[in-house]
């Protein structure tokens, strides 16, 4: 893929997840729709305004949905705090995007309480997509990938494997 359309989708995931962001601020003022529609809103809003195309646009929803998916489950089983599950602390994600991303973290919890977590504790990301903040740990060697603002993950830079995980911060008990 080249820069340009790398660019391009790494914007395109920000604005989206802005819009994503804005749109169920608006909606929980009037009635509370599903992320899901939400998020289906935001993707074609993009479309719509021609900054991507619709598989664009498709491509990137499934990379927004999947952080969402994979951080409402760990909040919803772990009862821990967002920056534990972007592996560090959430005041150095880069712009908004944290505080957007942490807001609608937050609304997805609430989605998710009632589904079978088992389904995506195990969620798996590959060299080549996008993901926003965090830390993804190689599946192979354990190596980890910090990203504090949107990205896109590349292989890993040890045994040049392509699957992660999102890996978590462990909380040391007292």
């Amino acid at each position: 893929m080249n820069n340009s359309i790398q660019d391009k989708l790494l914007q395109a995931y920000d604005k989206m997840m802005q819009r994503l962001h804005d749109t169920v601020e608006r909606a929980e003022k009037i009635a509370i729709p599903t992320l899901s529609e939400n998020l289906k809103h935001a993707q074609e809003k993009a479309v719509e305004l021609g900054e991507l195309t619709k598989e664009e646009a498709s491509k990137v929803a499934d990379y927004l949905k999947r952080d969402l998916e994979d951080a409402s489950a760990y909040l919803q089983t772990t009862k821990k705090e967002f920056s534990d599950w972007l592996s560090f602390e959430s005041n150095l994600i880069e712009g908004k995007i944290g505080d957007w991303t942490h807001s609608v973290v937050d609304k997805a919890k609430l989605e998710w309480e009632n589904l079978n977590l088992d389904t995506i504790k195990g969620t798996l990301y590959h060299s080549g997509e996008l993901t926003g903040p965090g830390t993804l740990e190689c599946t192979q060697c354990k190596q980890t990938l910090n990203f504090k603002k949107t990205g896109h993950i590349p292989p890993c830079p040890t045994c040049h494997k392509t699957e992660f995980k999102r890996r978590k911060k462990k909380v040391v008990k007292k």
